[in-house]
């Protein structure tokens, strides 16, 4: 699959998730789209996200429409999922991101065994809720294994899972990887080990394959994996002056 056609398809999920119709592709800059069920960010948040070179955004009200309206139409798509940059120009009151976002094509796929055992578990295995409660809420939360909707692919170190990774379906034919090792095994490579069996159990479906990444090495866990880094998404919250947005 092109690198287009991968394009394509990534693009066509993060408009369905933008709720209102909205598209890639403006004369007059990244378009902005009033949605406040949105699925790019969390709800009352402004949601960003670059694929190739454009973007699309989604925001809460029509009073930051027209905060955004200035930055969307002068700055680059790239510049906009730079946190640093909005916060130059927008009265940014919080951050999620920037997260990578690669995909993956069956003929890009790259399996990875480092001669560990995987096994698959139920998503509600109890040795998953067990690893997830050693990696400590930030970990756990990033990883995203509490929300995968496919069984666990796990490596065990007698009765203990300390590896595991598996996909949540998201609209558009999507498997969304999460990935987690517990912190005293990383570097044995077992995070590729288990990532590789879930991508596998996801090509094999049908789906296409999406990695969310901020830390450095789940990028290169990706991109070991074959995985297409094709863009990016950010969520800010921004302060438009009501009740809510006070305190800053």
């Amino acid at each position: 699959m092109t690198t287009d056609l991968l394009l394509d398809r990534a693009r066509r999920l993060w408009v369905e998730l933008a709720v209102v119709p909205v598209q890639f592709s403006s004369p007059d800059g990244v378009n902005v789209a009033v949605s406040p069920g949105s699925r790019l960010c969390p709800p009352l948040w402004t949601g960003i996200v670059l694929l190739g070179d454009a973007g699309i955004v989604t925001v809460p009200s029509d009073q930051i429409a027209e905060l955004m309206a200035g930055p969307a139409r002068k700055l680059s798509p790239q510049d906009l999922v730079d946190a640093d940059r909005l916060r130059e120009i927008l009265p940014v009151l919080d951050v999620l991101g920037p997260a990578s976002l690669f995909y993956l094509d069956r003929a890009d796929f790259r399996p990875m065994h480092a001669g560990a055992a995987v096994e698959e578990v139920p998503g509600d295995d109890d040795g998953l809720a067990a690893l997830l409660a050693r990696a400590g809420e930030e970990d756990a939360g990033e990883s995203g294994l509490e929300d995968i909707t496919s069984p666990a692919c796990v490596v065990h170190d007698g009765d203990d899972v300390v590896a595991a990774a598996g996909y949540r379906a998201w609209p558009q034919s999507v498997a969304h990887l999460g990935v987690l090792v517990a912190p005293h095994c990383r570097g044995r490579g077992l995070a590729r080990a288990v990532a590789s069996a879930a991508v596998a159990r996801a090509l094999d479906a049908g789906l296409l394959p999406q990695w969310r990444a901020r830390p450095h090495p789940s990028k290169r866990v990706a991109l070991a994996l074959g995985f297409r880094e094709l863009g990016a998404q950010l969520s800010v919250r921004l302060d438009d002056g009501g009740p809510h947005g006070q305190g800053r």
